[in-house]
């Protein structure tokens, strides 16, 4: 079984879009510093379980995708609570709303 290159960044490069734990399951056999493999493909995927070389010409659009969801995460941590934006809309309008949520967008820009 081909190991070491099964991330779950490049996994949804493969199928372009996220999976679930019931479609697919990357294991380690449990230790933290071995290498990944996908331990469960599942039958009813629109795409067959790629090979090892698919995976690894993936590396740039599996980089993208971590790039993307960390600066999503980041954003999402930043952003005030809904509570807030609510009470900031409520209180002095939409516009400053924008203003006060384009401070996080411009932080993190797509």
């Amino acid at each position: 079984m081909a190991q070491g290159h099964f991330s779950r960044a490049r996994i949804e490069a493969y199928l372009g879009r996220r999976f679930t734990i019931d479609e697919i399951t990357i294991s380690n056999a449990g230790q933290p510093n071995s290498l990944n493999y996908i331990s469960y493909w599942s039958d009813d995927l629109e795409k067959s379980q790629p090979t090892e070389d698919q995976l690894i010409a993936l590396k740039t659009e599996g980089d993208l995708i971590v790039t993307n969801n960390q600066r999503s995460n980041k954003r999402r941590n930043e952003y005030p609570s809904i509570a807030e934006q609510l009470d900031e809309i409520y209180h002095n309008g939409i516009d400053s709303w924008k203003s006060m949520i384009k401070v996080t967008k411009d932080k993190y820009p797509k």
